[in-house]
C-alpha cells in the first residue's frame, strides 16, 4: 500500500503455538459447513456452536496493510477481544498507534473475512478498543454502517488492498513448497 506509513517500526510479538497443531484440521475441513459424508439427517440439521477461539483463528492471520506481519503478531487482535453470542459476534481490535490511519481498513478486512467465513445468521460488529484511537467514534461508525462498508467494497483499489491482506489467511501454518 503506497502512501504515508503511520507506524514505521511496530512491535512484533510471537504467535501462539497452541493453534499450530489445529491448523492442519482447519485446512482439511471447511468450518460450519455440513460435510457431505454425514451419516444421519440429524447431524445435517444440527447447528454447530461457534466459539471465541474459532473466530480468532479466522482473523489472526490477516496481514496488516502496512507491514508484512499478521494482526496477531502485532497484537491488533487477540482471542479475549472476541465475543460470541447466539447470533452475534463482536470483535474489538487495538490499532498499533493512536493515530493509525489504517484502522478503518483493518476493521474492513476483519469484517470481510468473517462475512466470507460465517453463516449468514450472524450479525458482526467490529469496534476499535475504547481509548486506543484518536478517532475511535468515527472509525466505529464507518465499520458498522452497512452502506459505508458496501461502498468501500465497490472501490476497486480498496477491494484489492483488502484481498492482499486476506491473501494467505487459509495457509497460516501450512508448509509452502
Amino acid at each position: 500500500m503506497a502512501g504515508e506509513v503511520y507506524n514505521p517500526n511496530p512491535i512484533v510479538f510471537s504467535t501462539a503455538k497452541a493453534a499450530a497443531g489445529r491448523q492442519s484440521d482447519l485446512l482439511a475441513h471447511s468450518l460450519w459447513i455440513n460435510d457431505s459424508s454425514s451419516s444421519s439427517e440429524d447431524e445435517a440439521e444440527e447447528v454447530e456452536a461457534i466459539d471465541q477461539d474459532e473466530i480468532f483463528d479466522l482473523i489472526r492471520s490477516i496481514y496488516d496493510p502496512e507491514h508484512p506481519n499478521t494482526l496477531e503478531e502485532l497484537r491488533v487482535v487477540s482471542a479475549p477481544q472476541v465475543t460470541v453470542g447466539t447470533n452475534r459476534i463482536t470483535v474489538e481490535f487495538t490499532p498499533t498507534v493512536p493515530h493509525c490511519g489504517m484502522s478503518t481498513l483493518i476493521g474492513l478486512c476483519i469484517r470481510v473475512r468473517l462475512l466470507r467465513s460465517l453463516p449468514e445468521r450472524y450479525k458482526i460488529d467490529i469496534f476499535v478498543k475504547p481509548g486506543s484511537h484518536q478517532s475511535e467514534n468515527a472509525v466505529n461508525k464507518q465499520l458498522n454502517d452497512k452502506e459505508r462498508v458496501a461502498a468501500a467494497l465497490e472501490n476497486p483499489v480498496l477491494l484489492d488492498t483488502v484481498e492482499q491482506c486476506l491473501a494467505n489467511v487459509g495457509s497460516r501454518g501450512a508448509i509452502i513448497v
